[in-house]
């Protein structure tokens, strides 16, 4: 399950709700059940999590309501709307199994919803007149809420895999890009030892920094050496603690990532999910854990990283 910041965005109504949703996760959501937090009547967080197959409902529900309700008092949400992306088939068992769970933990449910075929349908709402049993359509990609969120800079991928291609290796990433790198290392190792390495790891931090802060990006030999020098925990957490909230820091993290040979992208993946975390943007974080844990099963800092998300534990909780 992922969660995400809310985005600034006018939102009166349902179909603005809706609308409104692609935004606040990055991407247009399928086979999915949403979860909208609000604190009066301010949206305070989002989270997202695959719909399972109705076998598995039984197994699925208490983790997953147990996450979102976390979620939604992490974020001191009083309120919530649950919105389920699928067939009839599938969505309605999860937002029956779900509803009483989220009533029972003192949350308001304002709504529940289905969305199919570019239609909603209400659960809650039994006037025919606003809510017809054939339900209402709607345009996710043509109303006010998308051009004013696309005028404010947002963007929504078509998809979820559309996010997890937007962090995929490039076809030039081998592992015999790094083997110059590696061979490096240990003569720093050899000369100097661990704090020789540890120096030279910060200064191609802050090198890596202050070139993507004016707009250039690293040679492919200083992707290689910067990727293995941050395999050493003191350079990445010096690399952890140098990046903030500009924007470029997302650049910056999501080329090395993608440029990083399979075995050194644990600790780049892993930066560039805390700095998409710290920015707001749960399911760029979600994909690039994904991307550390796939390079590292054991990687301490992504499981981390995942539970506080799935949990919607705030990132000024690493600094506790």
């Amino acid at each position: 399950m992922t969660h995400d910041q809310p985005a600034r965005l006018s939102v009166t109504s349902i179909s603005d709700l809706l609308a409104a949703v692609p935004y606040l996760l990055g991407f247009h959501p399928a086979d999915s059940l949403v979860i909208v937090g609000l604190t009066g009547q301010r949206i305070t967080v989002a989270g997202r999590a695959d719909l399972p197959e109705p076998a598995a409902i039984t197994d699925w529900a208490p983790v997953t309501a147990q996450q979102y309700l976390d979620l939604l008092r992490n974020a001191d949400a009083t309120s919530a709307i649950l919105i389920g992306y699928g067939p009839a088939t599938t969505v309605t068992p999860v937002i029956d199994t779900l509803t009483p769970r989220v009533h029972a933990a003192g949350i308001t449910l304002l709504d529940t919803l289905r969305v199919t075929d570019r239609r909603y349908y209400s659960y809650q709402c039994p006037d025919p007149g606003c809510c017809p049993p054939d339900g209402v359509p709607f345009d996710p990609h043509y109303s006010p809420t998308a051009v004013h969120a696309i005028v404010a800079g947002q963007t929504a991928l078509p998809d979820r895999a559309a996010l997890v291609a937007s962090i995929a290796p490039t076809s030039a990433v081998t592992a015999e890009a790094s083997r110059p790198a590696q061979h490096r290392a240990l003569a720093t190792m050899a000369s100097g030892g661990r704090s020789a390495l540890i120096r030279a790891g910060k200064k191609a931090v802050d090198e890596a920094l202050a070139r993507y802060g004016a707009d250039a990006v690293l040679t492919d030999d200083e992707v290689a050496w910067l990727s293995v020098l941050l395999t050493d925990v003191a350079v990445r957490d010096h690399a952890g603690k140098a990046t903030g909230d500009q924007p470029w820091h997302l650049a910056l993290w999501t080329d090395i990532t993608r440029r990083a040979a399979p075995a050194y992208a644990a600790a780049p993946a892993t930066l560039l999910a805390l700095t998409a975390w710290r920015h707001g943007q749960g399911a760029l974080a979600s994909v690039a854990l994904d991307r550390a844990l796939a390079a590292d099963p054991d990687y301490r800092l992504a499981h981390l990283i995942d539970h506080a998300l799935r949990h919607g534990i705030p990132p000024a909780a690493l600094n506790d």
